[in-house]
């Protein structure tokens, strides 16, 4: 893929932003989720691609979607695979919190896992300087003292990243008991993940249960930023249920870096919609706005932080005052 296209993409992500940060803190998730999914469709129809959407967020909980098979761009070369999170966060928009960011990834054709039947999978991720070194089969404990060692730390000097949910209640006394620092997220996995490569989060390793899409997004970032990720999928979801699990090998085998996101030619763009550990979120100013974004590019693993001003008035209506008359 070209080098060019990685604007292309944050042109993308910036839409889904700014139409969806119109609506922070007006408490409806699902017009935010709208606003962000009309924009980007809009936008990605412009991109010199023929890209299929593999991984779509919205189905687990049936909000509105870039749907899995769905077309996206003008139908020219390069052909690949595209995994989307219009607005990753949607109660956090909703309510205000920190976090939300608008997300892509692509690949090229057949390079990204397609698991659109699962709603879920278990994950461990670590920066670079712990790459290698950890072990989704291994207990909580010995994954925490191989990170420590490997970055020359105590665990207690360790912060782990999960996300607050009753199925995690034993995972997170298991990280408490092992003296490592434990930081409790709401929503947002995708962000979660990342930060444990980026030094100035705070962040050193990711344990829990969250979406299989964020997997898949997640493991993108994180190839191009040299950190690690092991998976698992989970069969049951809120909706579904895999008919006797215990024969679908899928369910057993462990899923590194390379099994979700094939090969080196990836890209990777986000928009920040709330102010977070990795990006600020969207600011509005009168007639113009600012955005945050990261783009990555796997090849040859640079790394951009765009900061963007637009004039609203030259955007289109999705991404302009009018998106805040979405809400009911």
């Amino acid at each position: 893929m070209e080098r060019e296209l990685s604007l292309e993409f944050v042109r993308v992500t910036e839409a889904a932003a700014l139409a969806s940060g119109r609506l922070m803190g007006r408490g409806d998730k699902e017009a935010a989720d709208q606003a962000a999914v009309d924009a980007m469709r809009s936008v990605f129809d412009t991109v010199h691609i023929d890209g299929t959407v593999v991984i779509g967020e919205g189905e687990k909980d049936e909000a509105p979607m870039l749907y899995t098979g769905e077309k996206v761009g003008v139908g020219k070369e390069p052909r690949v695979d595209v995994a989307v999170d219009p607005l990753e966060g949607t109660n956090l928009v909703a309510k205000g919190l920190p976090n939300a960011l608008s997300v892509v990834a692509i690949a090229p054709e057949g390079c990204l896992l397609k698991a659109a039947d699962v709603f879920y999978m278990d994950k461990i991720a670590v920066g670079p300087k712990a790459r290698g070194c950890i072990d989704i089969n291994a207990s909580v404990s010995e994954n925490l003292k191989a990170v420590a060692k490997a970055m020359d730390r105590d665990v207690r000097d360790l912060t782990a990243i999960i996300l607050e949910r009753p199925r995690h209640e034993d995972l997170i006394a298991e990280i408490r008991e092992s003296g490592a620092r434990v930081k409790l997220i709401t929503d947002g996995d995708v962000s979660a993940a990342i930060a444990t490569s980026i030094d100035t989060s705070g962040v050193d390793i990711l344990f829990g249960i969250g979406g299989a899409p964020e997997g898949v997004i997640s493991a993108v970032a994180l190839k191009i930023l040299g950190g690690d990720m092991q998976c698992r999928l989970v069969p049951k979801g809120k909706d579904k249920t895999v008919e006797d699990d215990s024969k679908d090998e899928r369910f057993k085998k462990v899923l590194m870096l390379d099994d979700l996101a094939m090969g080196e030619d990836l890209f990777f763009a986000a928009t920040g919609i709330t102010d977070g550990d990795m990006l600020n979120g969207v600011r509005y100013s009168g007639k113009s706005a600012e955005t945050h974004s990261l783009v990555m590019r796997g090849t040859t693993r640079t790394i951009r932080n765009i900061r963007a001003t637009h004039r609203l008035e030259r955007k289109p209506k999705f991404v302009s005052e009018e998106a805040s008359c979405r809400v009911k």
